[in-house]
Parts: C-alpha cells; structure tokens; sequence
C-alpha cells in the first residue's frame, strides 16, 4: 500500500471512519507521478454495491474522463452479482463520479496543461459509502521507470542486510 494512503487510512479510523479497502491500482504509481489526489463518490445500482461487498471490482485498466461538466470513470470492472439475475448492470458500464463543481473545474483546468491525466488509484468503503480515489497524473518515462525500479532494490536490499545485522 502507498505510504500516504495508509497514513491516511490510520487518521480516519482514528476519527471513527471504518475503511475497507476493495480495489488498489498499484500500475497507477509505476506509470504515473502522481500530483494530487481526489476522493470522490460512485453512482452505483444496488447489485453492484452488493458485488463491491463481496471485493469483486478491478480497476486496472480503467481511466478517467472530463465530459460536459462531469467526471466518468471508463473501464471500471464490477463482476455481476450471483444472486442478481435480471437486476445486474453491465459490468463495464460507465459510471459517474460524484464531485463539486469547483474540484471538477480545477481538475478540468489542470488536465488542459499538456501531460496530465485523470487515473483511478483505489477504490474502497468510507463507512457504507463507496468511494474512489483519482490522482491528478504525469506519465513517466521509460528512465524514471528504471530510476524507481532502482530505488525500490537498493531499498529492499538495505532492509535485508538490516535484518541479517539484527540476528
């Protein structure tokens, strides 16, 4: 997990919030920097809330889109609902986020700056509510991409020779 996510995850279960984390989009942070981060609501259909409790939900190939003053959310996977027969959507429907005007403005604005995108970063409950969390994203390139993979060794290779020094 993204060490901010699960700092803020410990914040808000310290206010009384219960968090259950359904989908993560680990892609999202090796392709993208990831600038600023949105918390917005899901336009859901009762079978697909009861398919979200279950944990049945990708959003790895999904993307996000700012059309007529709304923000949609495209290939989000919700797989049907076993007991929904007639009741079940689409599972690749288009769904709508819920934000306020002025966050859908200022994301509208910063999109406009050429290289920056719109991506799904994790999709979970606030207390009975399903939320999702976008980031405001700069693709990286394939050298930052080396650069992290890097990084990521050196640091898991410090933490291994620590806990060989500690035994």
């Amino acid at each position: 997990m993204h060490e901010s996510f699960s700092f803020r995850l410990r914040e808000l279960e310290g206010m009384g919030e219960s968090i259950k984390l359904i989908a993560n989009n680990k892609k999202a942070y090796h392709d993208y920097f990831i600038e600023e981060t949105y918390e917005a609501g899901v336009a859901l259909h009762g079978t697909e809330v009861k398919s979200l409790r279950m944990g049945k939900c990708s959003i790895k190939e999904s993307f996000v889109r700012i059309e007529n003053g709304e923000v949609l959310i495209y290939g989000m996977h919700i797989s049907p609902y076993e007991k929904g027969n007639i009741f079940n959507k689409d599972p690749l429907r288009v769904k709508k986020l819920l934000l306020h005007k002025q966050e859908i403005g200022r994301m509208a604005g910063k999109i406009a700056v050429k290289g920056y995108t719109l991506v799904p970063l994790r999709v979970y409950f606030k207390g009975s509510l399903v939320k999702i969390e976008i980031g405001l994203a700069k693709g990286k390139k394939l050298y930052d991409k080396r650069q992290d993979i890097a990084k990521k060794d050196q640091r898991r290779e410090a933490e291994q020779e620590f806990k060989i020094r500690m035994r």
